[in-house]
């Protein structure tokens, strides 16, 4: 075909170019008249539409839009559409048709290029990962052949005749690629572009503008708003067909990209959930965010550590039924972790009835030991609340006992490979163990070495007393934590 067409001078009226693509039509639909020439039946709907946008442009010569540049643009597009859907089969068509089509096709090419249309180049535009098009333009030309052209290579195309029913059908459609007419009435397709940037559902959604003027301020304004390509009409079906393969090359991958994203997501809740009820939120982000946080090992640092236990809790665990015990342990434990991980502390472990809690480990802050006292006090206060909901369902009321000491540790994984834990080892931890042995029931104790820590006033504090420890050669003194100075 190339050689064979009949260039558009610069000096050329849109009447002019319309009056020669109705000549090189006549041929066509006369020999389409002819008793002797039979179409196929899968063509016989481009033959149609082809006569039906051959005679709208005879009526748009007749009688002038007020837009005739760019209606013209439409139907001429059509007219070119359905052409090469029928020059794609020309080996089906009958002789009078075979010789009439090219002259047509000359016709109707645009000044800009030079037409291809071998049956290998056509081939070529059909591919091998279809995608749902939603085809946007006011004409119902525009709209049925860009709908036959891209079912042709397998697509599904869904179409709206304004921006308004387009946007709606984006809120419940899934669409890979939009074919965005520039100019419609009501909502035009800058609006449409704009609204579909500003919406986070739609936003990786490709946009090719499609419109009859070469406006480059235009263009740019478009490119600008997140469209993704911009095509003038009548446009080449080659052309658009890789513009479009290409928009569903990307919005595949980032759909992908987003299922990964979700995926990410979906496994950290997973973590937090599942570790969140072992650690803290603390250390289950520094193990989300820094992964080598897993390897064994530690470092050395100052820690206040808590130990609390409930008084008496081996006899009453003789006492009651299973069941019973564990109703006793879950809630306490429930209450008391609430607590402790509202003040920023650890849970090392659970030690049968006991906790092991530390302040400053993962994170350090300056006023750990304040912290772990105030978070003493709070536990000691929440046994009214665990033990109300005891008596609720018969079960006796409990007494607890808080041994608090500041001191250097080694904190970090320990363990195996196979089975680890985050925890703190050291002399200080043996201390605060012999504390809480030492400790009344629902008294807090302190070591001395937390006391030195805390500010001045701010605790009232009972008398100090001397303990001797076993297996601690020095003595040991400690104060009991009354309250919050007044």
């Amino acid at each position: 075909m190339a050689g064979t067409g009949v260039v558009e001078t610069a000096t050329e009226q849109p009447e002019q170019w319309a009056g020669r693509i109705l000549a090189s039509a006549a041929p066509l639909l006369e020999a389409v008249k002819r008793p002797t020439v039979t179409v196929e039946s899968p063509m016989n709907g481009d033959v149609e539409a082809l006569q039906d946008a051959v005679s709208r442009v005879q009526q748009l010569l007749t009688s002038p839009t007020a837009d005739f540049s760019h209606d013209l643009l439409n139907l001429i597009g059509a007219i070119r559409g359905y052409a090469e859907m029928l020059y794609e089969d020309i080996e089906l068509l009958h002789p009078a048709l075979k010789s009439a089509l090219p002259a047509l096709l000359s016709a109707v090419e645009s000044s800009q290029s030079t037409l291809d249309l071998s049956a290998s180049a056509l081939s070529a535009a059909k591919i091998e990962a279809p995608g749902v098009i939603l085809a946007v333009d006011d004409m119902p030309e525009n709209r049925e052949l860009i709908s036959r052209l891209l079912s042709r290579a397998g697509h599904t195309v869904i179409s709206a005749v304004s921006g308004e029913e387009a946007l709606e059908l984006l809120e419940t459609r899934g669409v890979d690629v939009v074919l965005l007419d520039l100019m419609m009435p009501g909502i035009g397709g800058a609006e449409v572009l704009k609204a579909m940037k500003e919406n986070p559902a739609l936003r990786a959604t490709p946009v090719i503008m499609i419109s009859g003027r070469q406006d480059m301020d235009q263009i740019i304004a478009c490119i600008q708003a997140g469209a993704d390509d911009y095509l003038l009409k009548p446009f080449n079906p080659v052309l658009l067909q890789a513009r479009i393969t290409s928009g569903i090359e990307r919005k595949r991958w980032h759909d992908r990209e987003e299922d990964y994203r979700l995926q990410l997501e979906r496994n950290e809740r997973f973590i937090r959930s599942t570790f969140g009820r072992y650690l803290s939120d603390e250390i289950v982000a520094q193990l989300l965010e820094n992964p080598e946080g897993l390897e064994m090992g530690g470092d050395l640092r100052e820690v206040t550590i808590m130990m609390s236990d409930i008084c008496g809790f081996t006899s009453l665990a003789e006492h009651l039924p299973p069941p019973q015990v564990v109703s006793l342990l879950n809630r306490y434990f429930e209450h008391m972790t609430d607590i402790i991980f509202s003040h920023q502390g650890t849970i090392d472990e659970f030690l049968g009835d006991a906790i092991l809690a530390v302040f400053g480990a993962p994170h350090r802050l300056d006023n750990d030991p304040e912290r772990a006292v105030r978070c003493a006090l709070t536990m000691r206060d929440a046994m009214e609340a665990v033990n109300a909901a005891n008596e609720a369902v018969g079960l006796p009321a409990l007494q607890h006992r808080i041994a608090l000491n500041t001191g250097s540790v080694i904190a970090g994984n320990i363990g195996s490979e196979q089975r680890a834990k985050y925890g703190c080892v050291g002399h200080a931890m043996n201390v605060t163990s012999r504390i809480e042995t030492h400790t009344m029931p629902n008294e807090i104790l302190i070591s001395g070495a937390t006391r030195a820590q805390l500010p001045d006033h701010l605790f009232e504090l009972g008398e100090p007393r001397e303990m001797v420890a076993k297996g601690i050669e020095e003595s040991i003194l400690v104060y009991p934590v009354v309250g919050l100075q007044p």
